[in-house]
């Protein structure tokens, strides 16, 4: 069956004995109102991608990638989670807990030793690691550590021969957070994904930044064509386009405190999450998500510990649905809910 993701909404729909455009889904943190993609023209469709096509130095531009540091586009950041753990001997890999499970499952895949870290431990462990996997900013929680504490993580690992990899797949509402700017050196490898902030997920579209020869040796693993040329062609667009990036920002922020008032009126209290989703830590978690699952809601949990990630609603109408299936939830069943304010 594969790892737990949000998103699998066939499965749901399945499950529940509920049509798939009867959903509203907020178990993804991909934006609901994706960047608008053109007409794409049919010599795109015709020809096979070229790497000279201008996009290296439109994604270098929109991360902020030094000329020092290589770049390589990715049929989505997943593609770099499952090859970068091939290109090490293994070794002892410490990876970030909670967190996206692919990176554990894919490090532990190519022989390493897998330690997950809360990020109140990583600091101690760091000289027993040979790499670090972290998630920045965390998902599902949100947790954004600073820049120049994860540059003197870089600089520790990489004074013998380690490696930091930060998957910034959440990073886009909050660039500035981003540490693409510092790769180019040994050691340091920033993964970027188009799927969440754009809206784009199915475009299947990301970039890894690191020292040039390992990103070299990434690129020769892909192959060629790995990305479609119609995917270069969207996302060269997208990634120009500054202009709905900053309106998307400011918008997202706006979406999520909408959400977040609604999630604190039914007794969720949000303890984190980044503009994308908000995370609810909650004994009751998987109660919850079952009865809004009931109502066609769906939502994503995690077990350790007990917590509900909820991504942005569409638009308006979708999170006065929320709000009245959680009234609902609440005056048939208000032990869940109470369960956070007596626990």
């Amino acid at each position: 069956m594969g790892l737990a993701h949000g998103g699998r909404l066939n499965r749901a729909a399945a499950a529940y004995g509920i049509a798939v455009d009867q959903w509203l889904d907020l178990s993804t943190g991909i934006n609901p109102r994706s960047w608008p993609v053109p007409g794409i023209p049919e010599a795109v469709w015709q020809r096979l991608p070229e790497a000279d096509d201008g996009l290296d130095a439109i994604a270098r531009e929109w991360a902020g990638a030094p000329a020092a540091a290589g770049c390589v586009a990715l049929p989505g950041s997943q593609a770099a989670i499952q090859l970068l753990p091939r290109l090490r001997a293994p070794g002892r890999v410490g990876v970030s807990a909670p967190g996206y499970a692919e990176h554990a499952h894919w490090w532990r895949a190519a022989g390493h030793e897998v330690v997950a870290l809360a990020h109140d431990a990583a600091e101690d462990a760091l000289d027993e690691l040979d790499a670090l996997v972290w998630i920045h900013p965390n998902n599902p929680t949100g947790l954004c550590l600073s820049r120049q504490t994860l540059c003197e993580w870089h600089r520790r690992l990489a004074r013998r021969g380690g490696w930091l990899v930060l998957d910034e797949a959440f990073v886009d509402p909050t660039p500035e957070a981003s540490l693409v700017v510092d790769t180019g050196p040994d050691g340091l490898i920033v993964l970027r994904s188009t799927g969440k902030f754009f809206g784009l997920a199915g475009l299947r579209g990301g970039f890894c930044f690191g020292p040039p020869a390992l990103c070299d040796e990434l690129e020769a693993q892909l192959g060629p064509w790995a990305v479609s040329h119609p995917a270069r062609w969207v996302l060269a667009r997208a990634l120009a386009d500054r202009d709905w990036q900053h309106a998307t920002r400011e918008a997202l922020a706006a979406q999520a405190a909408a959400l977040d008032a609604v999630l604190q009126r039914h007794g969720l209290i949000v303890a984190g999450g980044t503009a994308l989703f908000r995370y609810c830590p909650h004994p009751q978690a998987a109660a919850i998500q079952d009865r809004l699952a009931r109502q066609g809601i769906l939502s994503r949990t995690f077990e350790e510990p007990p917590a509900l990630r909820f991504g942005l609603p569409p638009d308006a109408a979708g999170l006065q649905r929320l709000d009245a299936a959680l009234d609902r939830l609440k005056a048939h069943q208000p032990q869940i809910t109470q369960m956070h304010a007596d626990s």
